[in-house]
Formats: structure tokens, sequence, C-alpha cells
């Protein structure tokens, strides 16, 4: 008899401190036929500081998801127990998987969580940021204008920002949220669980002053909910739309002057002005 059931098990592992993998996560692994992974000599490394030997990995990522799939699918509906993990952390939250995970709900193969570790969820108990309601935005957008329209559609949503950032992109991040969110709560939060664990609470419109130079290490960063600020009345934002159009620059360039020295009003909201603005009729 089979030590656990065939099925695809999405099993949490440790953020950094092997310590922090179940007893439940450590025993699926064990006996799964096949482990999923992104990177498998990480996996590998995972499994012997477990004490895990002679494990099968197999890997899956973002760049092979598709043309993996329908391998995985046949191993399943064969029979097999295949374990999904991630480079650290739960699974799919901003990792490859859901695609799999969406084809095996539809063809009735069964998928079970093995609950643990997982970065936003450890962020948010520790920072001392109101936790709840929070959005979680995984990575942000690599370019400036990505970056620029997904904290735009989230700037009014009550509650608390989450995502991930890399080291090098994390002063530009800040600056454009400080620009687009208004004065906020920030964390930034790097190698949880680990040694170097830290908690930096800082303010987001002082940000690019206060952020320490250098910071290694995985970087999760919690922005606060939207404060209290009264948002500019129309007639004011018009006048000075006016008197910045004067100044020259293009429509994207006005707008940001203009979102820069007003309360409540979002880059798109000033933007549609500028365009009513420019009718012929107008």
């Amino acid at each position: 008899m089979p030590l656990i059931s065939p099925r695809l098990w999405i099993v949490a592992t440790p953020l950094g401190n092997p310590d922090d993998l179940s007893l439940r996560a450590r025993e699926v692994l064990a006996a799964a036929d096949l482990i999923l992974a992104e990177d498998t000599r990480r996996a590998a490394r995972l499994c012997a500081q477990c004490g895990l030997e002679g494990r099968r990995f197999l890997s899956f990522h973002d760049h092979n998801e598709t043309e993996r799939q329908e391998e995985v699918l046949r191993l399943l509906r064969n029979g097999h127990s295949l374990a999904l993990i991630s480079d650290a952390g739960t699974p799919l939250l901003a990792d490859p998987g859901y695609r799999l995970v969406r084809a095996c709900r539809r063809e009735g193969l069964p998928v079970s969580p093995i609950p643990g570790p997982s970065a936003p969820a450890a962020a948010l108990s520790a920072a001392g940021i109101p936790p709840l309601p929070y959005t979680f935005l995984g990575f942000l957008p690599r370019d400036t204008s990505g970056r620029e329209n997904l904290l735009t559609a989230f700037a009014h949503v009550p509650g608390s920002l989450v995502f991930f950032e890399r080291k090098d992109r994390l002063g530009e991040s800040l600056a454009v949220a400080a620009r687009i969110l208004g004065p906020r709560e920030v964390a930034v939060c790097r190698e949880l669980t680990k040694t170097h664990e830290e908690f930096i609470l800082l303010r987001l419109e002082n940000s690019q002053t206060m952020l320490p130079d250098t910071l290694l290490g995985e970087i999760t960063v919690i922005i606060g909910p939207p404060e209290v600020v009264e948002r500019t009345p129309r007639p004011q934002v018009e006048n000075l739309l006016h008197m910045e159009m004067q100044h020259g620059g293009k429509p994207r360039q006005v707008a940001r002057r203009v979102q820069e020295a007003v309360h409540g009003w979002s880059g798109k909201e000033i933007y549609a002005l500028i365009a009513n603005h420019n009718k012929p009729d107008a």
C-alpha cells in the first residue's frame, strides 16, 4: 500500500530555515514518485539537508511549464504521486503551477495542498503593519510603466499591499509607489527566517533617503493601507493642469507632474482631464 495516495501534491517548503519543513511535507517528499521543482539543484540540496536522499526531480518553471504539462498529466493519469515545490515557500503564489493545477481540476485528477511557509504571511505577521485586508501583487513588473499601471490600479484599494521585489529595483519601485500611493507606512522585509533576517520600517514618502544603500537577499515589501488625505477639489486640479500644460511636455509627463502636486487623484483620472481639455470643442 502506497504511503501517500496518487495525486499532485502542492508542497510548501522553507523560506530559508530547513527546520521549517513540516513533518507532513517531509513524508510527501519522501514518498512521491517525482518532485517537480523550479530549480532541481536547489531542490536536491533541500532534500539532502532534510535527509531525503535518492529523490527524483523534474524541472518545472516559467519557461517550460507549457511543454511539461502533458507529460505531468500523463504521469498523474497513470497513478503516480507527484510533489510540486517552488524555490521557497508556498508554490503558485508567485511561481509556476497554476495552469497545471487548473488542468488537473478539469480532468478530475486530485490535487492536495501541504501548507506551510509563505513569505507574504510571514512578513505580515511580524511587520506591525495592518495585515487585514491585504492584496498580494506577486513580483512587480520590470518596466516603470508596468509598475505605474499596476500600482495605480490598486491605489484606492483599502488595506495593505504586499509584493516581492529584487534588490536592484527596490529603490525605483518605492519611488514609483510613493508618487502614486502617497504617504503610507512601508516595511521592507528581507531574508525571512534566515540568519540575517531584517524588518526595515519606513515612511514611503521618505524611503529614498532612509533606505540602506545595500540590501542583500530575498525581499518582501508591505505598503500600509491608504491614509486619510482629503481629495484635492477638481477646480484646483484643473487650474494646476492648465498651468502645467503651459510649461510643455507630453501628456503623460504633465499628468505625472500634476499628480505629484495633488491628493487623491490617480494618473488615469488626470490623463482623462488632459484628453478632455484637448478636445476641439473643449
